[in-house]
């Protein structure tokens, strides 16, 4: 019987061919001037078999950078440079999204001609330092926004959805996950405003509401995806009500008919342990739209979830840096290449980043993407 990971299924007006998703992952081969290159369409080309290709997270903003040659959609030359890589993955019949990015506090103020980086409120990362243009710094204390900017960052958002259509996305993922602004301003832990935008749950949920409202003035909702971390500890994250503020946020986000919602349930990204771990299950039950789930997941997992009608498709990150051909190696049952050292996932050039060549059966050609 065929793999449930191997059937095609629809997320809006797309029918995916498979249920298999590249996750985002920020491999920082932008150079200095953040724009979208040749080597980055080779890399997301090469990994084309899957259903669906979300990018690395692009800043919308200069202000929303915080991560050493991350590229943006911010510039005319950005959106060209992002043409290289969505014609790339559409030669090969796949489809992609790009993932909208502000670091919020998670940044420094080297990115920023002195200026401290935003954020919710005046809360700093409790965390050694932060990797920046002019080495590793400690972290700093973040400015927190005025009331009076917030649709400012908001527009940012909405520019960049725009610009990642004129690039020829196939739509967008909103990161609101893993410690990053939007997911500073959800969580109780980093945004102690006393306006509109802090406070209660539903306050605290405003602003990722604005954004999704923003971003879907540009695109039809069913083209637009939301990832959420609810479990996660990475950038000092995690929330005693980290529940009851991610099961509201997922509810309302269920209103506008969502492309996808993309949860990091898995934990092998971090544990905060303020309580039991929330499930796919948990979101199933408020979300009636297409369900991601991320992180750590195997092929036999990735199936269990799928079959028990928790997610209707996975995302798979790290195996996927090794292994180009990942789709294929599934679905034969090959071995998966070993895994690249960590030194290599964010280091300049081609090197740990497209030079792993597809599997090759004994006395066969090797395969081509």
């Amino acid at each position: 019987m065929e793999s449930v990971l191997f059937q095609p299924v629809q997320i809006g007006k797309l029918t995916l061919r498979n249920r298999i998703v590249l996750a985002p992952m920020t491999r920082a081969r932008a150079g200095a001037n953040r724009l979208p290159n040749r080597l980055m369409a080779e890399y997301y080309a090469q990994r084309s078999s899957a259903g669906l290709l979300v990018t690395e997270a692009t800043a919308i903003s200069e202000e929303a950078n915080g991560w050493v040659n991350s590229p943006g959609i911010y510039t005319d030359a950005m959106i060209d440079g992002w043409k290289l890589t969505t014609s790339a993955v559409h030669a090969k019949g796949s489809r992609i999204f790009l993932q909208l990015w502000h670091t919020g506090r998670a940044s420094h103020s080297s990115f920023h001609s002195g200026k401290l980086p935003v954020a919710p409120s005046r809360i700093k990362i409790n965390e050694p330092e932060v990797h920046t243009p002019t080495g590793k710094q400690p972290y700093e204390i973040p400015r927190a926004l005025e009331s009076s900017e917030i649709p400012r960052v908001v527009d940012d958002y909405r520019r960049a959805a725009a610009r990642a259509k004129q690039a020829g996305f196939d739509g967008v993922e909103i990161h609101a996950a893993n410690g990053y602004l939007i997911d500073q301003f959800l969580q109780s832990k980093t945004n102690h405003r006393t306006d509109e935008y802090g406070g209660s749950i539903e306050n605290r949920y405003r602003f990722l509401r604005d954004i999704v409202e923003a971003v879907t003035s540009v695109w039809h909702a069913n083209r637009v995806g939301v990832h959420l971390a609810p479990n996660g500890m990475y950038n000092d994250m995690g929330s005693p009500d980290f529940r009851e503020q991610f099961t509201y946020a997922a509810g309302e986000l269920d209103r506008f008919g969502l492309a996808f919602l993309h949860i990091v349930d898995g934990l092998a990204f971090g544990f905060h342990q303020l309580g039991e771990a929330m499930t796919l299950a948990e979101f199933r039950q408020v979300f009636r739209g297409p369900l991601i789930g991320n992180c750590g997941y195997t092929k036999e997992t990735a199936e269990e979830a799928i079959t028990q009608g928790h997610a209707d498709l996975i995302s798979f990150g790290r195996p996927f840096i090794s292994n180009p051909d990942l789709v294929e190696r599934f679905e034969h049952g090959w071995p998966l290449a070993e895994a690249a050292p960590m030194s290599d996932w964010s280091s300049p050039g081609a090197k740990g980043y497209t030079d792993f060549p597809a599997y090759a059966l004994e006395g066969a050609a090797v395969l081509t993407i």
